[in-house]
């Protein structure tokens, strides 16, 4: 095993989108466990969309340290006796290659492993992507095979993950936008969606009238601004609405784009619109793999990711990320130390 850790550390705060020069790799010792904890060694970081609010002066993430993510590793030495050496745990130390980590502390878990199913699945569709995903389908937008369902940023890692289990749950129309043609193509070629739309092609509001004529009932929303003004417009009477994430202004907390003008049609059409937050649902991730193992196993679904190889890509993928290069879950897969 090597004796050298790295780590991922934040050196400045951006100013509007963040650069690679807020950046550096930090090379430290291996930390040997103390009772109670367990080495691990990472096998799979998840860079997220949410970790670029986390990067502003009030986000939580500390300059020249060690930076917070979630992680799939490999147990390689421990003083836990629950956790032996090859178990494969799900923990929050992200953005290193190797991690001290105690059961329970900051949701740190035990995976069980599936055969068939990818490891890379555990931080996707089987994470908390697809448990996001789940919720909102499920206990916030209580889906039936009677409701249309649009979800912006459908090609990303919540938005494919929605998808695919919304598919699951038998929708009856599947509506998406994203954000090039290539993007729009996979929608409707390989995650099953009746109709997409490229956002940049026009008003979105005529673009989701012609994607969904007869409006919609249910909306997933990962962008938040004229995506939500434009799902209000479309939403019936009564619909509702699983607000996830908001893009459009994670770039611009100082200015933030304005809030959805016709924002009191959600009186006036009895609309419903919750947050959802995904920590409060952990109970519901043995429900999640219940559903998804089986279809995971025989390939009627897949856990969509882009993977990225290597500690040092680590920077590169969440940029890319956060510019769209990514058709599913953006992971960062790191070889394992021999």
């Amino acid at each position: 095993m090597t004796t050298t850790a790295i780590t991922v550390h934040q050196t400045a705060r951006p100013d509007g989108f963040p650069t690679p020069d807020l950046f550096r790799l930090v090379e430290s010792p291996v930390p040997a466990p103390e009772p109670g904890t367990a080495l691990v060694e990472n096998l799979f970081l998840s860079v997220d969309p949410y970790h670029r609010e986390l990067m502003d002066e009030d986000g939580g993430w500390a300059l020249d340290a060690p930076l917070e993510g979630r992680t799939l590793a490999r147990v390689v030495a421990s003083r836990d006796p629950q956790l032996r050496e090859g178990d494969l745990v799900f923990h929050r130390h992200g953005w290193r290659t190797h991690a001290l980590v105690t059961l329970g502390e900051h949701g740190t878990r035990k995976i069980t492993s599936y055969p068939g199913v990818p490891l890379h699945a555990h931080l996707g569709i089987l994470g908390g992507t697809g448990l996001t995903a789940y919720v909102a389908l499920t206990r916030f937008l209580e889906l039936t095979e009677l409701d249309d369902l649009f979800i912006s940023a459908a090609a990303g890692g919540v938005g494919s993950a929605a998808a695919r289990i919304a598919r699951l749950l038998g929708v009856r129309r599947l509506v998406g936008s994203a954000g090039t043609p290539v993007k729009v193509r996979h929608l409707t070629e390989h995650l099953g969606f009746d109709a997409a739309f490229n956002y940049h092609d026009g008003p979105l509001p005529d673009l989701l009238a012609k994607a969904a004529p007869d409006g919609i009932s249910t909306y997933l929303d990962n962008v938040g601004g004229d995506h939500l003004e434009a799902a209000i417009g479309a939403l019936r009477d009564h619909g509702r609405i699983a607000w996830v994430g908001a893009i459009a202004q994670y770039h611009s907390a100082a200015t933030p784009p304005p809030a959805p003008r016709n924002l009191f049609d959600i009186v006036g059409k009895s609309l419903r619109l919750e947050g959802v937050r995904v920590r409060d649902f952990t109970p519901v991730q043995q429900e999640l793999e219940d559903l998804l193992v089986p279809h995971l196993r025989s390939g009627t679904v897949t856990s969509d990711a882009t993977i990225v190889r290597g500690i040092e890509h680590t920077v590169g993928a969440f940029l890319g990320m956060l510019r769209g290069e990514n058709l599913g879950k953006m992971l960062v897969a790191l070889e394992p130390a021999g």
